[in-house]
């Protein structure tokens, strides 16, 4: 079984507070986007495992791929085994949810492979075990999350739009982005989000652009912020840190631009990786 797992860009992501147990309360609107990795599977194994064509991707009980399918046999009390193979396009580290996604793919394709033994709400549930985003890559649509990202809900205003990605090669842990996080750094006047987030077709996905994460990243690594820049530079309509960086994308009024845009990037800047891609709204 070959099946495609997408990335996901935030448009929006504010920390709202920090809980006794570590996690952080945020609100967040996610969409995933076209770009994507290959998971292939071989089912009747004689043991659970997984492979990654990239070499910082663990191969162990840690991939989150792995750890999805053996909680699904776990919570379906099944006794096959899988092979998973990842074909990783999604860069690693980059705040795009690849490894998330990876998990999600999975469990969804296994949920259909079994004829459905668990529930759409049972299973994101158990995507909720596995890591925060990870309910989200189940739904698989646009949607606000909220919590530590993992209540959603449907998010239908979101118009189509071509994006360019960049990643200036730099991995960020998400860890040490929360732990060097600084309140004060961050925009104390948030956009009115009950106004903003009704009225998005109306007023631009420009409007709504904004990361708390940004500061504290560009601080660390400057060339996030340059990659931003250099997005803007060539006419995005807005720019934004993706998640806990270090991706950054620009949103583009239409394919002719962003690809210009995208072809520019690829020559001034042969050190980033550069992806065109767009919105995933349906």
């Amino acid at each position: 079984m070959e099946i495609e797992s997408f990335a996901k860009v935030n448009l929006y992501l504010e920390i709202t507070g920090k809980r006794p147990d570590g996690y952080h309360e945020l609100i967040t609107l996610m969409c995933p986007i076209d770009l994507h990795d290959t998971l292939r599977i071989e089912f009747n194994t004689a043991a659970s495992r997984v492979a990654c064509s990239h070499p910082d991707v663990p191969e162990d009980g840690s991939n989150l791929a792995i750890k999805a399918a053996r909680r699904f046999f776990d919570a379906t009390s099944c006794r096959d085994h899988i092979s998973i193979g990842i074909d990783k396009r999604i860069p690693v580290g980059a705040g795009l949810g690849g490894g998330s996604s990876n998990a999600a793919a999975v469990l969804n394709a296994l949920n259909r492979r079994y004829e459905t033994p668990l529930s759409r709400h049972a299973l994101m549930d158990l995507a909720g075990t596995i890591g925060a985003d990870v309910p989200f890559f189940v739904y698989g649509r646009p949607a606000l999350a909220t919590g530590i990202g993992d209540r959603l809900t449907a998010y239908e205003q979101l118009p189509e739009a071509p994006i360019v990605l960049i990643y200036p090669r730099t991995p960020v842990s998400t860890a040490v982005i929360y732990q060097k996080l600084n309140f004060g750094l961050t925009k104390t006047k948030k956009i009115n989000k009950k106004s903003i987030f009704r009225h998005i077709q109306k007023k631009g996905i420009s409007r709504v652009l904004y990361n708390d994460f940004e500061p504290t990243a560009f601080k660390i690594y400057p060339e996030i912020a340059e990659a931003k820049s250099a997005l803007l530079a060539q006419g995005a309509l807005g720019a934004l840190m993706s998640g806990s960086g270090s991706s950054v994308f620009g949103i583009y009024p239409d394919t002719v631009q962003a690809h210009n845009a995208y072809t520019n990037v690829k020559g001034r800047y042969p050190q980033w990786e550069a992806f065109m891609t767009r919105l995933r709204i349906g």
